[in-house]
């Protein structure tokens, strides 16, 4: 055994690792891709990054099925997108131990809600765990793979931001091999029709009552008793902020979060005068340990709102809020797209034109924000086709002609293509637009069906969007490169003015991934101040006395700005 120094993320990965497991399917989602990421490091698991979560948790549950032990990561909201599998699979057991990670997003650092993950897993009815440091992701990853073998059941590993993201001390150990299960067929585990499931439901439910009644003992749930005035019941980051905060009162920390350790919350209760509850997001605990029977408080102190803090608890029990110097004013830093970001010059246009622009989940959300403010709404992954669709529906084909979809090639790929099939079959007009930067940008260049590499960076085959979209029946396509701007309004004139459904694929590798040409660009005596140059919102360009500057550290020489300007004020600095 030897100690390192790794994130959550990697934890929950070393945790698979030594516990057996054999087969991650995930789709990447922050906070929760590192765990896949490093997983994949692993020569001894497959590793893959599926289209989306919902294919993801099926390949974990086909494995499970197949005697493997099987896990499948995502975010939050993409625990919605595997929702079919994950509660069906929920009354049909497991055969190899099968665990599906969740990662909540507590404050929106970079989701578009605060969905609480808890609740999908006590409706699906199956056990969740709730880690609270590295070391316990590694520890609690294996713990549930015991439990989902020996009590017959998926189990649900939720983190968040804050443990997936922070470093601690783990002791690491080898590689425990778990044989495969000898695969037998059985029709009335896994096949779950109506007359079987009335039956697994009956199983799961005599099921999630003996894990209840086992929980009281099990080793990830623990009582530290100390100042028996203040008894306080929490779980995962929030023990951290306790004990900060609070570290003379006593505490039950819950490793499993459902069932609710009913036996042990009542034992902790009697030894106290008084019992508090503190979870981030819904009252969650609260309302459950009330129907208990016991009096807590809660909410009411707090909120259901963000991230709790070590210094939020200690002021909501002591009344004293924590000594600190304000901060002097720091200026505004609005997100940007990178400089030479490919997606840009698009939506620079897309302002131009002022079309309407449904928008979808990723890097591109950014063209919603100035000076561009090309983008009407984004609601989740694969929308932007769908809403679009509503749209026209709603407002008739005058109004497709002034709107578009955009959505980016790793989300077309998650939950676009049924969007499009749909817009096709139901005879829409409208144009879709997919951002083809070949990699999954956002959640920090992740491989995809189209690029030509698996999730271990092995060659595989890539789609072409351009097929896929002519095999779904769109008959207009159209290839451009989104920084030949003249190119760019004209596929977009022409498109939206047809009376059927067209697609445009841009096309232009991320910035990141591929070496820009570095050659920094200036701006010369020839600039008329016009700004057009700050119009397309590039990190590099600023105002400095009142006209714009390029920052050669900043600035990739993309060219772009030479492209929007109208007096050829803009050169390649010569070195």
């Amino acid at each position: 055994m030897e100690k390192k120094i790794m994130l959550g993320n990697e934890a929950f990965a070393r945790g698979a690792f030594e516990a057996g497991v054999r087969v991650i399917s995930s789709y990447p989602g922050t906070p929760s891709t590192e765990v896949t990421e490093a997983a994949a490091q692993y020569d001894e698991m497959h590793v893959e990054w599926a289209p989306n979560e919902k294919v993801g948790t099926e390949v974990a549950v086909g494995a499970s099925i197949g005697g493997a032990r099987a896990l499948s990561c995502m975010k939050h909201v993409g625990l919605n997108v595997a929702a079919d599998p994950f509660f069906t699979a929920a009354y049909t057991g497991v055969t190899g131990g099968l665990v599906v990670l969740v990662a909540d997003d507590n404050g929106c650092h970079s989701s578009q809600n605060e969905q609480d993950s808890r609740y999908h897993g006590r409706g699906a009815g199956v056990p969740i765990l709730e880690p609270a440091n590295a070391q316990e992701c590694k520890d609690f990853m294996k713990y549930a793979y015991e439990l989902s073998e020996k009590y017959d059941t998926p189990v649900l590993m939720r983190s968040n931001t804050r443990i997936s993201h922070s470093r601690g001390i783990v002791t690491v150990e080898d590689r425990k091999e778990k044989e495969l299960i000898p695969y037998e067929k059985n029709i009335q585990k896994y096949v779950a029709m109506p007359a079987m499931a009335k039956k697994l439901h009956v199983i799961q439910e005599k099921r999630l009552n003996q894990i209840e009644e086992d929980s009281k003992d099990f080793p990830i749930n623990r009582i530290e008793l100390n100042d028996k005035k203040i008894g306080i019941i929490t779980s995962g980051i929030c023990y951290q902020y306790v004990k900060e905060a609070l570290p003379q009162a006593s505490v039950l920390k819950m490793g499993i979060i459902n069932p609710l350790p009913k036996a042990l919350i009542e034992e902790f209760a009697k030894q106290v005068e008084e019992v508090y509850v503190i979870e981030e997001g819904n009252p969650f605990f609260e309302e459950q340990i009330r129907a208990m029977g016991i009096p807590t408080k809660g909410k009411a102190m707090f909120t259901i709102q963000g991230e709790y803090s070590a210094n939020m608890i200690r002021e909501a029990f002591t009344g004293e809020a924590p000594e600190h110097v304000a901060p002097q004013e720091a200026p505004a830093r609005p997100p940007l797209m990178c400089a030479g970001c490919p997606h840009r010059g698009l939506f620079y246009i897309l302002g131009k034109l002022k079309k309407h622009v449904m928008g979808d989940i990723g890097c591109y959300t950014l063209g919603s924000l100035p000076p561009t403010s090309a983008m009407d709404a984004c609601l989740c992954m694969g929308a932007s086709i769908t809403m679009a669709h509503g749209f026209e529906k709603a407002r008739g084909k005058e109004a497709a002609r002034d709107t578009v979809a955009v959505l980016g090639d790793s989300t077309f790929f998650h939950s676009g293509v049924t969007g499009l099939i749909n817009m096709n079959y139901n005879q829409a007009t409208g144009t879709v637009i997919i951002l083809d930067n070949r990699i999954t940008g956002m959640t920090g260049h992740q491989d995809n069906p189209s690029t030509g590499k698996n999730a271990k960076g092995q060659e595989a085959p890539a789609i072409d969007i351009a097929q896929l979209c002519k095999a779904c029946g769109v008959e207009h396509i159209v290839e451009v490169d989104p920084f030949d701007l003249p190119a760019v309004e004209k596929a977009v004139k022409e498109e939206t003015a047809r009376e059927e459904l067209s697609v445009i694929i841009t096309k232009r590798p991320c910035a990141l991934i591929v070496k820009q040409p570095d050659i920094p660009h200036l701006i010369t005596d020839k600039c008329k101040n016009c700004k057009m140059c700050m119009g397309i919102g590039c990190p590099a360009i600023e105002l400095e006395n009142g006209k714009p500057v390029i920052a050669a550290e900043r600035c990739v020489g993309c060219g772009l700005c030479k492209r929007v300007c109208p007096f050829d004020a803009i050169e390649e600095e010569v070195k």
